[in-house]
């Protein structure tokens, strides 16, 4: 997730646009078809990210295996057309990273799987769960605040948001990518059962996935790599294009459960 660079150089926009575009279509595509469809996505994506994740750790390649095991396992353990995801999912989770640290004498590693393996359950859940209306606001209002943040930051530019974990980010794209999702939010509140409380809430989740962004670009930064991988062309790796929808998916899926939302 891009949270908004300095103005000028649109020199990779063409290819951002075209990419991203792609991986719209085929989330909704995913998202209304639920079941297997959606799943596999998720999957194929969490697997992504936790290799990637180990490659931020410079983990050797088996350690890198046993990590895509076992969210392979946590996620088999998932599927939504065997059981609903509950508590139980979570404690074969905690399980799955706790085997994962021992076996690698990694906390880091089976700190990420805890990470991802939560937010790849997050995401299914409110999928079967929650509805297809409220997961795709949950998605809705990620791009939008990638969208806003991008432009924002490109045209305003102006102070940097946190150069010591991400040098190119702004203030003025973290307002813009603010701006751009409570107004995506306002449209699903007058357009779906969704209650207008979803309007703030997506402000204070737009200000999260920007946490959740510069979290990973301090990753990369102790890394020393520009992208997480070049998964996608122009957008880096599954960890850079769902950086932001982490610790969100997590947030709604939480008060999707309290009956919050």
């Amino acid at each position: 997730m891009t949270s908004g660079t300095s103005p000028g150089g649109f020199s990779n926009l063409w290819k951002r646009a075209i990419t991203g575009f792609v991986l719209i279509i085929v989330a909704i595509g995913a998202l209304f078809a639920g079941g297997w469809g959606f799943w596999l996505l998720v999957t194929l994506l969490a697997l992504a990210m936790i290799a990637e994740w180990a490659g931020l750790m410079k983990a050797p390649r088996w350690k890198t295996g046993i990590a895509m095991l076992a969210m392979l396992g946590v996620m088999i353990f998932a599927h939504p057309l065997y059981r609903i995801i509950d508590v139980t999912s979570l404690y074969v989770l905690l399980g799955a990273c706790l085997a994962l640290a021992l076996i690698g004498s990694s906390l880091r590693l089976g700190g990420g799987l805890l990470y991802l393996g939560l937010a790849s359950l997050a995401i299914i859940f409110l999928r079967e769960q929650g509805g297809v209306v409220l997961t795709f606001w949950t998605l809705a209002i990620i791009w939008a605040t990638d969208i806003g943040a991008y432009f924002s930051g490109k045209t305003i530019g102006g102070p940097k948001l946190a150069p010591k974990f991400s040098p190119n980010k702004t203030w003025a794209g973290l307002v813009g990518g603010v701006t751009c999702a409570a107004l995506v939010s306002l449209i699903f509140a007058f357009q779906t059962v969704l209650p207008l409380l979803i309007v703030p809430l997506a402000a204070l989740l737009a200000v999260v996935a920007q946490l959740g962004d510069l979290f990973e670009s301090w990753m990369k930064r102790r890394a020393d790599v520009k992208d997480s991988s070049n998964l996608f062309p122009g957008h880096g790796g599954a960890l850079d294009r769902l950086d932001g929808l982490l610790p969100v998916a997590i947030g709604v899926a939480a008060l999707n459960w309290a009956g919050m939302l």
